[in-house]
């Protein structure tokens, strides 16, 4: 069983529509810690304001049932602010506490001379490693972003790949059955789809 999780703010009906298409079956979209019992895999796909966002998971009994289910193994695939939720905090709107899965931070991406912020649009993946998830993934592929914040990981052995914004910036994690991805893979046509179908191979 596939659980996505909904905790109301996230981009739940177009990463279903994906998975649909891919064929996934037996999907449970879960909204209570009771409900990702039993899960094969997780995906938390997820957009808004990160302390907002884990406000919402608190008042849904969700952070622990995440963590449990993550450290016994099953694995995790973070959308967007689904990945940010995966380090210690995040410093957007004060400082707020994340899940904690990854070390690492969360913080405003700078606004540099001819780059607008947030960050919208396709950009280049250049990956670090190789990984299943990127399994069938062009060195060329193009993602769509929609973010303002992003990750600073504390160890660079968990960065999966990056995008050129004014200098490195992370588009995907790993550690071990732990993945995150900061654009938007459901968006992401060809590359998304690939991406999407190489977590349900797991």
């Amino acid at each position: 069983m596939l659980a996505v999780i909904d905790y109301g703010a996230g981009n739940l009906r177009s990463v279903l529509h994906a998975l649909n298409f891919l064929g996934a079956t037996n999907i449970r979209v879960a909204r209570a810690p009771y409900e990702l019992r039993g899960a094969d895999k997780i995906i938390l796909p997820g957009v808004g304001a990160f302390g907002a966002g884990m406000e919402r998971l608190r008042a849904q009994d969700l952070v622990q049932a995440i963590r449990d289910a993550v450290i016994a193994g099953t694995p995790y695939l973070g959308i967007c602010l689904g990945m940010q939720f995966l380090f210690e905090r995040s410093d957007e709107m004060g400082v707020h506490e994340g899940i904690g899965l990854l070390p690492g931070e969360v913080t405003r991406l700078n606004a540099a001379p001819g780059l607008k912020v947030p960050h919208m649009g396709w950009n280049r993946l250049q990956a670090r490693r190789e990984s299943a998830l990127l399994n069938g993934v062009s060195s060329a592929g193009y993602a769509y972003f929609v973010h303002s914040y992003h990750c600073v990981p504390a160890r660079d052995d968990d960065i999966l790949a990056t995008v050129d914004y004014d200098g490195p910036v992370v588009a995907a994690v790993q550690r071990d059955h732990i993945y995150g991805v900061q654009f938007h893979p459901e968006k992401s046509q060809r590359l998304g789809l690939q991406i999407l179908s190489n977590f349900l191979e797991l």
